[in-house]
């Protein structure tokens, strides 16, 4: 399907848009502790997210930029889209998160540790703007447990960088499906950009998810300053809507020079529901008693140059449980390029 859609969004997208907002963007990122330079190998320790980004589009379901499958989709979930907004699109995304204890020796059951815990999860967003205001509402489906291959995944990486494997994974939360959907408002409070192209923003979020997944409500904030920022609701990603995928302004013009900004982000949250703390909802399984509010503060740059974007973020997080030994530290880097 994100082939498909890519494609689409290529082949079939008609002019009238704009040239920049014709345009569609994949975007790989990786999450790894290691990455966070803090010497860790525990809780959230490896992620990855492949997704797709449309260009602007007209319409959800009847819409030439996007592939027949993926509009058949969208009739079903009408209820999720936004509508009344001067420019939308969407993205698809599929990705991987494991989550593993401390003591990677230990092959039996660390009760006082986080559960081993993988998920496999597909993903549709849809993101609505007008002018300072962009919301965002998103579905995720999947499986976590064995049949998300945590297990496979991280012991064949550990293998091939010569690490010794994580021994406990026979431990792992029991095969569940989960799903979770999240809607979130951004408010761009203010954005300066002088003449010789350097400048910087500041926006707010102010959301909730539901689902056995992960159910919780949320706020936060992110601050930019660089050279010819990108007209968008924020660049720190593991949000809906971060990343730079929100929709393209009809007003934006496209810079294909070296551009770069650096960006804070913080996001607090009071969470209700956490399967990979609380273990399985419908199956007696490993889980730790979570704290029910859990701050992030992220710190990166990112770069463009024409077509191709990087970015580079470090993660500070709160103790998410009781007796955690230590507070998450953890890095991503993303690439993305437009077509």
């Amino acid at each position: 399907m994100l082939a498909s859609f890519q494609a689409a969004a290529q082949e079939r997208c008609e002019g009238g848009r704009g040239r920049l907002a014709a345009a569609s963007t994949i975007n790989v990122r990786i999450d790894n502790d290691l990455l966070g330079g803090a010497g860790q190998d525990q809780g959230y320790s490896n992620g990855f997210l492949v997704s797709s980004v449309s260009p602007n589009l007209v319409d959800y379901q009847d819409d030439p930029c996007l592939p027949g499958s993926v509009k058949r989709l969208n009739r079903y979930l009408a209820w999720l889209q936004p509508s009344g907004y001067d420019e939308q699109n969407m993205t698809i995304g599929f990705g991987q998160v494991l989550f593993t204890p401390t003591d990677r020796r230990r092959t039996e059951l660390i009760e006082d540790d986080r559960p081993y815990a993988a998920a496999l999860l597909f993903s549709m967003g849809y993101n609505a703007r007008s002018g300072d205001h962009l919301r965002t509402s998103q579905i995720r489906a999947g499986i976590v447990g064995p049949s998300a291959l945590g297990k496979q995944v991280q012991n064949g990486a550990h293998r091939l960088f010569g690490q010794d494997p994580f021994e406990g994974w026979k431990n792992q939360l029991r095969d569940e499906p989960v799903f979770q959907v999240t809607h979130e408002h951004r408010q761009r409070w203010v954005r300066r950009v002088n003449s010789d192209g350097w400048g910087w923003d500041a926006t707010g979020h102010l959301g909730g998810s539901l689902g056995n997944f992960a159910t919780y409500g949320s706020t936060g904030a992110e601050w930019r300053f660089g050279y010819q920022l990108p007209n968008d609701f924020g660049t720190a990603p593991l949000r809906p809507a971060g990343e730079n995928t929100s929709p393209i302004s009809a007003a934006a013009s496209r810079y294909d020079g070296l551009a770069g900004h650096l960006f804070i982000a913080l996001d607090g949250r009071w969470v209700l529901h956490d399967i990979t703390l609380d273990g399985n909802t419908f199956r007696n399984s490993h889980s730790v008693d979570k704290r029910p509010f859990v701050a992030d503060v992220a710190f990166g740059v990112a770069v463009t140059k024409g077509a191709w974007k990087f970015a580079l973020a470090r993660y500070y997080r709160t103790r998410e449980f009781e007796g955690q030994r230590d507070a998450p530290v953890y890095g991503t880097f993303t690439i993305g390029r437009r077509f």
